[in-house]
């Protein structure tokens, strides 16, 4: 047998064998009825060529036959064509811009625009004044008239309830309880207080990469108080007055003028000035003197805002005896201060600021006052009682960044100058004190821990001609647990009938004023000496926790002993613990809940001057912001 013969032998046996195999398939006792896809798309698939994927769908639009087989002829046939059902598809509602889409004819070659915020407002988007979080032309979203003039409303309330335990004193004249003649009454004091602040700004320019041209700021607070102790003259000079003090009080807190001078760069550094009743900070913890005085400032950048300047020269007011705020109804005080600063961005080191600055306070009020409870202020009821006038400069350095992850805060001042006499005589008294501070803290995940320490110098002769003990001019220190600490919080009276403070309310040092609004920097004092641990959890994010142990003493002792004329005070104030509880339900500052708990567990020093052992207060605080 040849190649061809063999060949065609094979084709013959593969045609025989694919004839009998494709009758057996559709052979009627095999097959009755089947279904088959006719699609329109066969032949590509066939061919091995693709096609490309229509939009929302497949690649083949198939129809389903159902066909069946003649048994006397052996024909398939199609009896029925069925058409695919038309899937339901769900379509979700998605958020989309009130801005329609254009169409051809809405292209124009130029259209005249105004200003940018007048675009935003053809586009459809709405102003809500309640909304401080979106387009809202009361916080400065767009101009209110002009191209460049805005303004902006905020609003703080500010609500405190404190229970506490303070010494009051009474003299031997008068007390609510029989039998207390003692130097001190009763210990248990509340107060409830409320400050609203409104503020209003009304500004020239855009201040996004630039100061403002023009501003105008203006922020009133009304403030209301209650205060209940266990004894009379305790709150007024009057009896009569009772147990209890209702009062209140309206306190412009800023009404200044900021004029934009020029531009010193083309990264818009400048110099302005300010002018009137303006909140000012001499560091960064309000060390030494944090307040709103009135005055006018020059203040400016250089170098790409890595050199930021401070000339200040500022008149204090006369504050409202029981709300602290400034009295506009008083004449201002003879009290003035004259300023300069300069801060270094990213020295010694990046991620770290330095501020230098120069503090010099003349004091000439050598006048009786009384405050609005009748009490003396001015002199302090200390010593010999009589009016005396002051020069001191503050020369210091104030640093606050990190280095890696360790954050710090520094501060250091040094006070030098002259008083016209000491607490304690009649002679000339060259003033020298000083006053250093640290705080340092980590984070470690959720978790912050902290140290902290201070010291201001106390002065252990009051007859000499050296007054030692360093005093702030205003203090409000952020620091070391502020106002949630026992003793940083509370004012701590010294003395019976004079009414002297050993240390004043939201202050640390121990300065032996009449109070810290009315009275006078005192450089005859003990001192305070100060070590601190501290801890900060975000135990959710919307509720942290946080605690601070610090132990306090007395740098010396002798100007106590001699002003309680008590021997061996011992230094030991004590250990004060507080806790604090902070939680923001909408997880961001417009809505602050705070709850504190503060105890010294007192020292020696502090039970041999009070009579008590330890004490406590609990605070209670709301703040709402617009």
């Amino acid at each position: 047998m040849n190649i061809k013969t063999s060949i065609k032998v094979s084709m013959n046996i593969s045609v025989v064998t694919f004839a009998l195999f494709f009758g057996t398939l559709f052979t009627p006792s095999n097959v009755t009825a089947q279904n088959q896809n006719d699609c329109v798309d066969q032949t590509s698939h066939k061919t091995g060529k693709k096609k490309r994927r229509r939009p929302g769908g497949t690649n083949r639009d198939c129809k389903k036959q159902v066909v069946k087989v003649n048994t006397e002829t052996g024909d398939v046939e199609v009896v029925k064509i069925v058409e695919p059902e038309a899937k339901q598809r769900t379509y979700l509602a998605r958020s989309f811009s009130p801005v329609p889409r254009p169409g051809l004819e809405d292209f124009k070659d130029m259209i005249p625009i105004p200003d940018r915020w007048r675009i935003v407002d053809a586009l459809g988007y709405k102003d809500r004044w309640y909304d401080p979080y979106n387009r809202n032309v009361l916080k400065a979203d767009k101009p209110v008239h002009g191209d460049d003039w805005f303004f902006n409303l905020g609003v703080i309330s500010d609500t405190v309830y404190e229970d506490r335990e303070v010494a009051t004193p009474v003299g031997l004249q008068s007390t609510n309880n029989p039998g207390d003649l003692d130097v001190f009454g009763q210990y248990q004091q509340s107060l409830l207080n409320e400050n609203l602040a409104v503020e209003f700004v009304y500004y020239k320019g855009d201040t996004t990469f630039k100061p403002p041209e023009y501003e105008y700021r203006f922020i009133p607070v009304f403030n209301y108080n209650y205060t209940r102790i266990e004894e009379i003259l305790g709150l007024n000079v009057d009896p009569t007055e009772g147990q209890t003090r209702t009062d209140n009080h309206v306190g412009i807190q800023a009404l200044f003028i900021d004029k934009h001078l020029r531009d010193v760069s083309s990264n818009y550094d400048f110099d302005s000035i300010r002018f009137g009743i303006q909140p000012f900070s001499s560091d960064f913890r309000g060390f030494l003197f944090q307040d709103a005085p009135f005055g006018v400032r020059l203040f400016g950048t250089r170098d790409n805002n890595k050199y930021q300047y401070n000339l200040a020269l500022f008149r204090r007011f006369e504050k409202d005896t029981n709300s602290g705020l400034n009295d506009l109804g008083k004449a201002l005080r003879n009290d003035d201060l004259f300023i300069a600063n300069l801060y270094l961005q990213d020295k010694p080191k990046l991620g770290f600021f330095s501020q230098f600055t120069l503090i010099y306070n003349r004091n000439r009020e050598d006048n009786l006052y009384y405050d609005n409870n009748g009490f003396i202020a001015r002199p302090a009821s200390i010593g010999t009682e009589r009016p005396r006038t002051y020069d001191v400069t503050y020369v210091g350095y104030n640093g606050d960044g990190h280095f890696g992850r360790l954050n710090l805060t520094t501060s250091a001042y040094y006070a030098f100058g002259d008083e016209s006499h000491g607490t304690y005589n009649d002679v000339e008294s060259d003033i020298r004190a000083y006053f250093l501070a640290a705080e340092a803290s980590m984070d470690f995940d959720w978790i912050r821990l902290s140290a902290s320490f201070l010291y201001g110098s106390g002065d252990d002769d009051p007859f000499d001609n050296k007054s030692e003990g360093f005093d702030a001019i205003f203090e409000n220190p952020q620091f070391a647990g502020a106002d949630t600490s026992y003793w940083i919080r509370q004012a701590n009276p010294l003395i019976a009938g004079g009414k002297v403070a050993l240390s004043a309310r939201n202050g640390i040092l121990n300065s032996l004023r009449s109070s810290k609004e009315h009275g006078q920097s005192n450089f005859t004092n003990p001192g305070i000496g100060l070590l601190g641990i501290g801890m900060d959890m975000e135990l959710l994010p919307e509720l942290s926790f946080s605690m601070n142990a610090n132990y306090l003493q007395f740098d010396t002792t002798e100007v106590l002993e001699i002003a309680r004329q008590q021997a061996n005070i011992d230094k030991e104030i004590g250990l004060d613990l507080s806790a604090a509880l902070i939680w923001r339900p909408l997880n961001s500052q417009n809505v602050v809940v705070r709850l504190s708990y503060a105890r010294l567990f007192a020292g020696d020093g502090f039970e041999q001057l009070f009579g008590k052992g330890d004490v406590d207060s609990l605070l209670f605080n709301v703040i709402l912001t617009y």
